[in-house]
């Protein structure tokens, strides 16, 4: 016994070891594996789908977003015979547009809307803010436009025909704003420079 080796004593250690401990490490590993494949990435992916999503332009995003304490800026106005009047401007247009209730008639600087606009993209875009306002054949459009052209006139037509609908029903403001009606549009030509032949088009230049 005494001239044992210490290789010798090791291996008779290691031999003797309980087989009971090495079946627990082994459950307590499968339970483990067990455990983590329950919780898959995969699963977690689907739990955070469940979450609703924030899209912007939404519905649930819009309802979300309303403040109901919010009182928004009217620039329409009612006069002291119940007509709705706005004033609309896009590039170098002016219109003064009144609204009062009627058959739907919209005249433009005295003539009818389709025979002032030919083109029908013009004016489905004079009709957008009353479609969107349900409130189209229900009452009478009277429109004075100055200046510009005819996409000019258009977009001045719009933005008064918008804050008109505002001035006779204030909770159209989100409705109007959502759709970019309410918004004015401040992109003008750009001034001529001197030297150039336009606001940024040059002369041909010439090196001899």
């Amino acid at each position: 016994m005494d001239n044992e080796t210490p290789e010798e004593i090791v291996s008779d250690e290691t031999a003797e070891t309980p087989t009971e401990e090495v079946s627990e490490t082994a459950e307590t590993e499968t339970t483990e594996t067990a455990e983590a494949e329950e919780t898959s990435p995969a699963d977690e992916t689907a739990e955070a789908s469940d979450t609703p999503e924030l899209t912007i332009g939404g519905e649930a995003s819009a309802e979300q977003e309303i403040d109901p304490n919010y009182k928004p800026v009217i620039r329409g106005r009612i006069d002291k015979f119940g007509v709705a009047m706005g004033t609309g401007r896009r590039k170098t247009s002016v219109a003064r547009v009144r609204i009062k209730d009627g058959s739907g008639k919209i005249t433009v600087n005295g003539r009818d809307l389709n025979d002032y606009f030919h083109m029908e993209r013009d004016q489905k875009n004079v009709v957008a803010p009353l479609k969107l306002a349900e409130k189209e054949g229900s009452v009478d459009v009277w429109v004075r436009v100055t200046g510009g052209g005819t996409t000019g006139q258009v977009g001045a037509i719009l933005l008064g025909i918008s804050r008109a609908l505002q001035a006779i029903d204030e909770n159209l403001h989100h409705k109007l704003a959502a759709a970019g009606y309410l918004t004015r549009d401040s992109r003008m030509v750009e001034r001529k420079k001197f030297g150039f032949k336009k606001a940024r088009k040059s002369f041909q230049f010439s090196k001899r």
